[in-house]
This record gives C-alpha cells, structure tokens and sequence, in this order.
C-alpha cells in the first residue's frame, strides 16, 4: 500500500517508508565495495591505492548531484506541503536541467585538471597512470552519476522510493556483472573498473528520466520551466550541508592519505581505503534513513503540521539510538571478515586493517545521530544550521583530530580521529536541536 507524505507516521510507516531508501544506500555502497574487491584481488594493492587516491578528487567534482538532491528535494517538497504542485514541478525541471549544464563545465575541467591533480595529492610514478586512467573515465560519466544522486532524493518526494530501490538494484547488478567482465575476464585493469561504474550509473538514470517525462498523474513529472535566481540560491543553500559533507569527505580523504603515507606508506593508504568501503555500508544506513525521511519532515513543515514534526523527530532519535548500538556491535565482530575480503593475501595488511576497522567503526555509535541532525534541518530549509553542523562534522573537527591524536597514539590516533571529531559534533547537533526548538515547534 502507497503511503503519502501527508499521512501520520507511525514507527511502522516511517520504517516502510524510509526502509526502500535505507537499502537503496546500502545496496549502492555494496556494489562500490565489489569494485575494489576486483582492484585489489584481480590487478594489486598498487592499482587499488591509485584508485582510493584519487577517487576524493573524483568526489568533490560530483558533490553537485547531493547538493542538487538533498537541497532541492526539501523545497520542492516544502512547496507540496504548501499545496503548489505546479509551482513544484516546474522547480524539480529546473533543476534538473541546471544540474545539466554545470555538470557538462564540471566534466570538461575534471578531464583537464585529473592529471595535476594525481600528482597534488602525491601520487608517485607508478601509482600516477591508474590515478589518471581511471580518474578521466569516471569524470567521462559525470552527469550520470550526478543525476542519479539528485533522483534518488526526488523519487522520494515522488512516494516512489522503492522505484528508487529497483534503480539501485539494476545499477547495482550490471556494475557487478561489468566489473567480472572488463577486470577478470577482459583484464582492463582499473579502466575496466571505472568504465564498469559509469556504464552502470547510466542505467541508474534512464529509468528515472523516463519516468517523470511521462505524462501521467505523477507527483512530479517533468514540465516547462524557466530558470529563477530565487528558488536555485534556496536549493544551493538548503543543499549546502550536503555538499559540504561531500566535499569536506573528499578533502579529508586526502589529509588521511597523506598522513597515513607518512606513518605507514602505501599500506596505510590501502587499510585506509577499505575503511571507507566499509563504512559506506554502514553509514549508508543512517544516511538512508536521513534521506528517506527528509521529504516527510519538508512536506509537514510546508504544510504547518508541528504535532507532526514533533512525532518525527522522537521517533527518529529512537529509532537512530537503536540502530546504532546495532551496527557498531556489527562492526565490530566483522572487522577481520571484512578485512579479508579484500586483503586475505597479506597478513601484515589484514592486521593492519583488522585493528583499523574495529577502532573506526567506533564512530558508528554517534554518527547517525549527527547525520539526521544536519538532514532534519536540511528538510526544515535551514541551510545555514544543517551546513554548520556538516562544516564542523566533517571538515574542522576531522582535521584538527587528524593531526593531534596521532601525536598521543600514532596510527591509531588516526584511526579514532573521526569517533573523536563525532562526539564534538554531537555537542553542536544538541545545541542546535535545543536552539531552534520553538521556532520550528518539533519539542
């Protein structure tokens, strides 16, 4: 049964509701995981360090899509709740079509720029040709993975999540199937493994494309538009956290990179890039359900229901609390598991990375509460407090973590740099929750 955005959730419907989204994260971070199990497996640890080396650089480039996403998702759906459908649609074609146009700049000064890049971001010699091979085929397919991270928010706003769930399982299956195909059977190396992924983040988008072009009685549906400064700046802005967690990932990413090159070489690099296959697991749960109930607190907050949000907002925090005890105790009796999946050949590099998990993936504890906090206000079109919460998050504490705790506890201070730089976000979340109480009236 179909549950509309203007209904009361209850936890049963907020599962059902938010659980398509939830697994559509988790299914799209697996199908990433499986392109570095054949990296590393099928053609080295070298190739899978130039991969994990560059692929931030790759990231910050595709922020756009989140932003676009995320932040114009929360209007559009404002924009329901205040009972404008025609006003919704024409800002959903507008900015889909904007997403276009820079995505098609981005491409071009990604393609040109990858090289420079590489070597900023200290690849040597041997890394630098994987770096630029696979760093210019993914920017090739930058629009499409652009576009597919900006529908995945919108077929929500849509109440078709679980379409957005089939895309990401047909994504999903063909990258899988490609990557046997181009890496172990064709031996394409790292271009096999991005060429895998871009073909298939096509896919991701042909299905959402024909979909809202359909002139059907749609919630959303593509129509005649016109570019408008006012409604673009409030999606940038409502966006922005998302953006700034994207890039501040990115750019972080690459401080870990070079830390750990100083304190265990190309091995660190390597440990460090399995973390982040691993976490994107697990934190594609929290950030599923973040983005699946966001277009429901944007609807309610449009449409003036407080009772509502109040509702949403306690059984959020309950629901998130119980989860997280779950997925860290997860973690952790998985980390040598998981670890070998990817280096099993390396005993040095499994323990390595065993320890690095397990000291990691104490973050998952506080995380999701975080992540929602930056979401909800996102939903609640306050760009300015989701993005202080994502800014503080995932750039300042993060860097300030990275370079003070390796100083008291070496490499494992920086494998519990982001736990420590999540209980500092945790303060800034309360304070802000506390802060904007009455003006929202969610508590």
């Amino acid at each position: 049964m179909k549950i509309a955005l203007s209904e009361h959730f209850t936890y049963k419907k907020l599962i059902k509701f938010t659980l398509p989204t939830i697994i559509m994260m988790i299914f799209t971070s697996i199908y990433g995981v499986v392109d570095g199990i054949f990296v590393s497996n099928c053609v080295g640890a070298e190739a899978f360090a130039s991969v994990n080396l560059i692929m931030p650089a790759i990231m910050i480039l595709g922020t756009l899509g989140f932003m676009m996403g995320t932040g114009g998702s929360a209007l559009v759906s404002k924009t329901i709740g205040e009972g404008d459908k025609q006003k919704a649609n024409r800002y959903f074609s507008m900015l889909i079509y904007l997403l276009i146009i820079i995505g098609f700049i981005f491409t071009i000064l990604g393609v040109i720029l990858v090289e420079p890049m590489a070597k900023l971001l200290g690849s040597d010699k041997n890394m630098l040709q994987d770096c630029v091979v696979y760093g210019r085929t993914l920017l090739i397919f930058l629009i499409p993975f652009c576009l597919q991270n900006a529908f995945q928010s919108f077929l929500i706003v849509a109440e078709k999540p679980t379409l957005g769930l089939i895309i990401s399982i047909i994504s999903g299956v063909s990258n899988m199937i490609l990557d046997f195909f181009f890496i172990y059977v064709l031996k394409m190396g790292v271009f096999g493994a991005a060429l895998a992924t871009g073909i298939s983040q096509v896919f991701g988008v042909i299905i959402p494309v024909v979909y809202f072009a359909t002139k059907r009685n749609h919630v959303l549906q593509f129509t005649k538009t016109r570019f408008e400064l006012k409604p673009i700046v409030q999606a940038f802005t409502n966006g922005s956290s998302e953006m700034l967690t994207n890039l501040s990932t990115s750019l972080v990413s690459m401080l870990f990179n070079a830390q750990l090159m100083k304190y265990a070489g190309s091995d660190g690099v390597v440990a460090f890039g399995i973390i982040m296959y691993v976490g994107y697991i697990f934190a594609g749960t929290y950030l599923g359900y973040s983005l699946g109930s966001a277009p429901i607190v944007g609807y309610h907050y449009g449409a003036g229901n407080t009772e509502e949000l109040k509702s949403l907002l306690k059984k959020s925090l309950i629901l998130i609390a119980v989860t997280s005890v779950v997925m860290t105790g997860i973690a952790e009796l998985l980390s040598k598991l998981l670890a070998s999946i990817f280096v099993s050949y390396d005993d040095g590099l499994l323990n390595m990375t065993t320890n690095a998990i397990r000291l990691f993936s104490l973050s998952y504890l506080i995380s999701g509460f975080n992540m929602f906090a930056s979401s909800f206000f996102t939903a609640l079109n306050n760009g300015f407090v989701s993005a202080a919460i994502s800014f503080l998050r995932t750039l300042v504490f993060q860097v300030i973590m990275i370079y003070l705790l390796p100083v008291i506890w070496g490499i494992n201070g920086i494998w519990l740099a982001v736990a420590f730089a999540e209980i500092l976000s945790l303060f800034v979340s309360i304070i802000f929750l506390s802060k904007n109480r009455k003006k929202y009236q969610y508590a």
